[in-house]
């Protein structure tokens, strides 16, 4: 299953390292990646695969945006269908 990540923070060092590491202890695969800096903001949308993840996608979506609000940023991740169709015109 594919999933869209979105991550939102003030911009600093060390964003994209920490959200791939939290990504790859629970066996997620990141297949495209989308990132900028508005003003002081860092922003990213990834694609990602969760089907060889070890967790439950509600655990690994509370976990992640748990994991992120330690850090200072926001990390959501929702089901790629569920975007798709919340998107659509």
């Amino acid at each position: 299953m594919r999933a869209i990540v979105t991550v939102i923070g003030r911009d600093r060092a060390g964003i994209l390292a920490a959200v791939g590491e939290l990504l790859r202890e629970r066996n997620v695969n990141v297949l495209d990646i989308s990132q900028t800096v508005m003003r002081e903001y860092f922003t990213m949308i990834m694609l990602v695969d969760v089907s060889e993840s070890y967790q439950p996608f509600s655990e690994l979506s509370s976990g992640m945006a748990a994991e992120g609000e330690a850090r200072g940023f926001q990390i959501r991740i929702q089901r790629e269908d569920l975007f798709n169709a919340m998107h659509r015109i």
